[in-house]
């Protein structure tokens, strides 16, 4: 009997398809590398830069939407981590969805997908290029020329092969994590001795004498969710990463469930420690709100060392998405749901075609940085999180089908499972469209951004009937092998 996906006929449980787009990749990352991609993926852009604008417009009950989101976050990671240990695969849920959804599944999971990558990428380019700005030396310096800078560097290097996208990524997000901790540490120092922070005095003062922990009502947290959504877009690349990496088996679990409390230190802990060191005022979109403590706190080069930090997670999501796209793609164009140019790989076994087709989106963003460098960011986060809830709602779906495969006995489910199924999964999707439900709430760019849907939705069914024919032959050729 051949190997095929379970959407075409029953398999037995200890037959698992193989992927065609898993071939020819190296198993070069390690545990250090899995580790910390998985860290680097719950620390990113969204935290660093975009907490500034939602502090101002929440105040202190951002906490409570990163740690709400954040629950929701691990389990679609855990999700995906239970479907990793049944089958690794560099094609992660597209290859997932393929199985347990057919060919229609994985192409929309796989441009879903592209639609989150491409757009973050030009969200991260404008905030290296915003980050870069602090500096005097690049003040005269356009926007867009920033941005094209910063994707030319990560993209030379991304191309090389997974051993140097491993080593960016492990030192990207060291550094990451060990600003974030000196950050904690500091900012407990100065809550606790009640420091002077620019005329300001860290405390419970700060949030209680400014409205409190909803300072503009409940309202105004709600519509933030959307952009905290955005800060958890990069849970899944370890999903990704663990087809390029050997014995995932022990390495997936530890990793995947450090999520929870990470999320719950860095990203909680660290807006917590911001409402306490400043009233929410005092914060804006247009900075990090990190910088301002450190800026208002006076002490010689430590805005600029934490700027460079900033810097440095911006150019971590980048390198991430470049990654992780590349990857998708090339199990969609090995099934023929992409572009056969995104398949081809270089002698360092990186599918370079997809890795520039998604950078070419890139150079798309230097030009919206041309043109509007003041709302550049926002437009990108909102189209961004589009992708993203389609990502989680598409992965969540391959779980619930996984499950309920494995109780008729088609599948086996490995000992590393997501709790509570199929509720978990049930609930999730339920808080996903109630996402969507607040953006369109929230009208402005977040309204305009729903609005989008049934245009993604006609460019994805007329996308499918452009390539349906080669799925259809390349489906009828793995077959007849």
């Amino acid at each position: 009997m051949s190997d095929r996906t379970l959407a075409e006929a029953p398999a037995e449980p200890s037959r698992r398809p193989v992927d065609a787009g898993d071939e020819g990749y190296s198993k070069d990352l390690k545990s250090r590398h899995i580790n910390m991609i998985a860290i680097g993926g719950a620390i990113g852009t969204g935290l660093f830069l975009g907490a500034g604008g939602r502090l101002a417009g929440a105040g202190p009950s951002l906490a409570i939407a990163y740690a709400v989101c954040g629950v929701f976050a691990f389990f679609v990671v855990r999700a995906l981590g239970e479907l990793v240990l049944y089958r690794p695969s560099s094609g992660a849920f597209v290859s997932y969805a393929r199985e347990f959804m057919g060919e229609k599944g994985a192409y929309t999971a796989g441009w879903l997908y592209f639609l989150n990558w491409s757009t973050t990428t030009v969200a991260d380019i404008t905030a290296a290029a915003t980050y870069a700005h602090f500096w005097s030396m690049f003040t005269d310096v356009p926007q867009w020329l920033l941005a094209f800078i910063a994707l030319a560097v990560v993209l030379t290097a991304n191309l090389i092969s997974v051993k140097y996208f491993g080593e960016m990524e492990f030192w990207f997000s060291l550094v990451k994590v060990a600003a974030l901790v000196v950050f904690l540490i500091v900012g407990i120092y100065l809550v606790a001795t009640s420091h002077d922070i620019g005329g300001n005095t860290p405390g419970l003062a700060n949030i209680t004498d400014h409205g409190g922990i909803f300072p503009s009502g409940v309202l105004p947290m709600l519509l933030v969710v959307q952009g905290v959504v955005f800060a958890y877009a990069s849970v899944e690349l370890c999903g990704v990463a663990a087809g390029e990496t050997e014995n995932p088996e022990k390495i997936m679990p530890k990793a995947i469930n450090s999520i929870m409390w990470r999320v719950g230190l860095f990203y909680v802990g660290s807006v917590v420690l911001l409402a306490l060191l400043l009233p929410y005022t005092a914060y804006s979109a247009d900075q990090s709100p990190f910088v301002t403590v450190f800026d208002k706190l006076g002490v010689p080069g430590a805005a600029g060392i934490m700027n460079l930090v900033v810097l440095t997670a911006a150019l971590s999501s980048l390198n991430s998405g470049l990654y992780s796209t590349g990857r998708i793609l090339r199990s969609m164009a090995m099934s023929g749901s992409a572009p056969k140019f995104t398949g081809v790989m270089n002698k360092g076994k990186v599918p370079y075609g997809g890795v520039l087709f998604t950078a070419a989106f890139g150079v798309a963003g230097v030009g919206l940085n041309y043109w509007m460098p003041g709302e550049a960011f926002e437009i990108v986060l909102n189209l961004a999180s589009i992708g993203i809830l389609g990502t989680w709602a598409m992965v969540m779906l391959c779980s619930l089908f996984f499950w309920q495969r494995s109780k008729n006995g088609l599948v086996e489910r490995p000992s590393y499972r997501l709790p509570w199924a199929p509720y978990t999964q049930i609930v999730t999707l339920v808080f996903l469209v109630a996402v969507l439900v607040l953006m369109w709430s929230d009208g402005g760019v977040g309204r305009t951004t729903v609005m989008f849907l049934p245009a993604i939705a006609a460019a994805l069914v007329g996308g499918w009937f452009l390539v349906r024919r080669r799925v259809t032959e390349l489906a009828s050729a793995n077959a007849a092998d």
